[in-house]
């Protein structure tokens, strides 16, 4: 049976605050990585959860990320915002530029957020609920490292290009989605491979291009797209437009610039926010109620709502806190040593 450690949610924030400051990370983004990866773990997303700091620490020590890189907004057009990272994680960058953002929206009904020479560890959805709660309509996407094969291919080419979108509930759970392209995000993997648990058939190929269901193989080989062809099409969107059109790296160049040190991926971000407001006016409430509808007849059906199952998590996690592998808890403990 495997060993396990709770911690409260403070606990768990002060333990990933702990290794970052101790690994050389500044105040501030040591703050957002650890406040990021907590919020993961609360929500019952392990591969977003603590275990990231490692891979956070990891790219530190291998020259991939900046530890204290401050953030530059660029105004580029009325709709369009850029923020340079500075090669840091987007965390802060994001955090910098959000207000200016909303600003934008707000003006236009629509807009545009950029953010460049970003490296990129985090769940989107994280991203997307700070504008769901403004009111706001949003989506997001980026692309990762040559992780996933195209449909009918079988070499890494893709990353795992997640989306996410939410739309605002009101006296409800949002309704938010992250999903990767990949048929499973590349921290599930390596979560199987870490308790020596087979992955489910469809996830990825092993290194002769064949169909595997060991972890270890599929991470040296490559990853399958959901869907077949549906999920290699939505993964070159994300190459497309998170990459050469916000002047940013495709997965293949991340993977590149990586040179084997295991880094997180680097490149960029789009996030576009809509205001409902600007677009219905006084028809906003009666068309929202309209949405609701939509939400109940799923719900009848018996069908899950997006991000419920999230928001269930973080209520169970605010009362017990969360549980970490023994084995996990002790990595990030020497890390602050």
């Amino acid at each position: 049976m495997t060993q396990t450690v709770t911690l409260s949610l403070d606990d768990a924030y002060q333990l990933a605050h702990r290794a970052l400051r101790s690994n050389g990370f500044s105040a501030a983004h040591a703050h957002a990585v650890a406040q990021n990866v907590t919020t993961g773990e609360r929500d019952g997303c392990a591969s977003h959860g603590l275990y990231r700091v490692l891979g956070c620490v990891r790219s530190l020590w291998a020259g991939k990320v900046s530890a204290d890189a401050e953030p530059k907004l660029i105004d580029t057009a009325p709709a369009i915002l850029h923020v340079e990272a500075g090669n840091a994680f987007s965390l802060v960058a994001y955090q910098t530029a959000l207000p200016v953002f909303i600003e934008k929206v707000r003006h236009c009904g629509i807009a545009a957020l950029a953010i460049n020479h970003c490296v990129h560890f985090s769940a989107l959805w994280a991203d997307i609920e700070p504008l769901i709660e403004q009111g706001l309509v949003a989506l997001a996407c980026t692309p990762s490292h040559a992780w996933v094969t195209p449909a009918g291919g079988t070499q890494p080419l893709f990353g795992t290009n997640p989306i996410a979108f939410g739309w605002p509930r009101p006296q409800q759970p949002h309704f938010i989605f992250d999903m990767a392209t990949s048929a499973a995000a590349r921290g599930e993997i390596e979560l199987h491979r870490r308790a020596g648990k087979p992955l489910p058939e469809g996830w990825g190929l092993d290194q002769q291009g064949q169909p595997s269901t060991d972890a270890t193989s599929v991470l040296q080989g490559a990853m399958l797209t959901f869907g077949g062809h549906k999920g290699s099409a939505l993964a070159a969107m994300v190459e497309l437009i998170a990459g050469p059109l916000i002047g940013d790296m495709t997965s293949q160049e991340s993977l590149a610039y990586d040179e084997q040190t295991g880094s997180s991926p680097y490149g960029g971000e789009l996030i576009i926010a809509m205001d409902p407001q600007r677009f219905l006016g006084a028809e906003q409430k009666a068309h929202f109620a309209r949405a609701e509808n939509l939400f109940a007849n799923m719900q009848e059906q018996g069908a899950r709502i997006p991000g419920e199952r999230r928001f269930q998590a973080r209520q169970h996690s605010q009362r017990f806190g969360v549980t970490l592998p023994q084995n996990l808890y002790n990595e990030i403990v020497a890390l602050c040593q």
